[in-house]
């Protein structure tokens, strides 16, 4: 078998977003389309390695401004918004939110102005 090369790191990715969305309550097929997506953009695939490694967002990808960081919050706001608590709460699954991020910036990256309509509707006149 002399030439043939094993390179774990995706492996590890991949354990590390199955156990990431256990954590999260999300299912195992939803795990596996965020994957799929994860490995058809390289820029998002290396910041949710920057995610598993360092446990937090580097938040360097962009789409129509707006980053993963953002969309973290519209996450967060709107679970406050749902919840009626007003802030955020120890229910409150943020490892959920960070895959739900990652997904959102995949669709946005797809189709942006649904993502900035949804993220600016009922923004008041006195907000920008």
């Amino acid at each position: 078998m002399a030439g043939i090369l094993y390179d774990a790191r995706r492996i590890k990715v991949y354990e590390g977003l199955l156990e990431h969305g256990v954590d999260a309550g999300e299912s195992a097929q939803w795990c596996e389309q965020l994957w799929e997506e994860l490995l058809c953009d390289p820029a998002l695939y290396e910041e949710f390695v920057f995610y598993l490694e360092n446990h937090h967002i580097r938040d360097k990808i962009r789409c129509e401004g707006y980053g993963l960081i953002d969309l973290y919050i519209w996450q967060m706001n709107r679970y406050n918004l749902i919840g009626d608590s007003g802030k955020n709460t120890e229910a409150c699954n943020k490892e959920r939110m960070v895959l739900n991020a990652f997904r959102d910036m995949v669709e946005m990256k797809k189709n942006p102005a649904i993502y900035i309509k949804k993220m600016t509707l009922g923004k008041g006149m006195d907000q920008a």
